[in-house]
């Protein structure tokens, strides 16, 4: 979560023109060269055809942040287990530790598919709901809705996990 949230915040030097390569690929200008929306696949005034490059694109990027978060997690849960039995050599491993490109792919499918499908659900709803909503009611709303989310997210990562059998 932090490594998709941190990467994909917007920041004043993605307007720049000293902007990094990671603020080029992860922010909105190469969708908005192709005349894709730029944040998300629902925004008005976009044929179909551009919507689909956005949810793919975006899908991308997911999957992406989902393979390298999942590499470096697994690797240091891996790897702190390992230190564990080392300090501890009466410690034993309840579940067998999960292969790290499997599970960082597995992270990489759950984020490029589900994560995405919901952030663009979520955003589109936003936009339809914040407007005619008082703003206090929306933010109510939008915090319980990101919070089952969450929740919902978690699930199907586990399940998703469970099918793979990198739990």
């Amino acid at each position: 979560n932090f490594a998709l949230m941190y990467l994909l915040a917007p920041t004043a030097a993605a307007s720049s023109a000293s902007a990094g390569i990671v603020t080029k690929i992860f922010g909105d200008q190469i969708l908005k060269s192709m005349g894709a929306p730029g944040g998300h696949m629902f925004q008005p005034g976009f044929p179909v055809s551009k919507r689909l490059i956005n949810f793919i694109y975006k899908g991308g990027i997911f999957a992406f942040i989902g393979l390298n978060a999942g590499l470096v997690g697994t690797a240091m849960s891996n790897g702190l287990l390992e230190l564990r039995k080392k300090l501890d050599p009466t410690f034993e491993v309840v579940n067998t530790p999960p292969n790290v490109l499997a599970n960082a792919s597995c992270w990489a499918a759950h984020m490029g598919v589900s994560s995405n499908f919901r952030y663009q659900v979520l955003n589109g709803v936003d936009m339809l709901l914040q407007p005619i909503m008082p703003s206090g009611a929306f933010r109510l709303f939008t915090s319980a809705v990101r919070g089952a989310n969450n929740a919902v997210g978690g699930i199907s990562f586990v399940l998703l996990a469970k099918l793979l059998g990198v739990q």
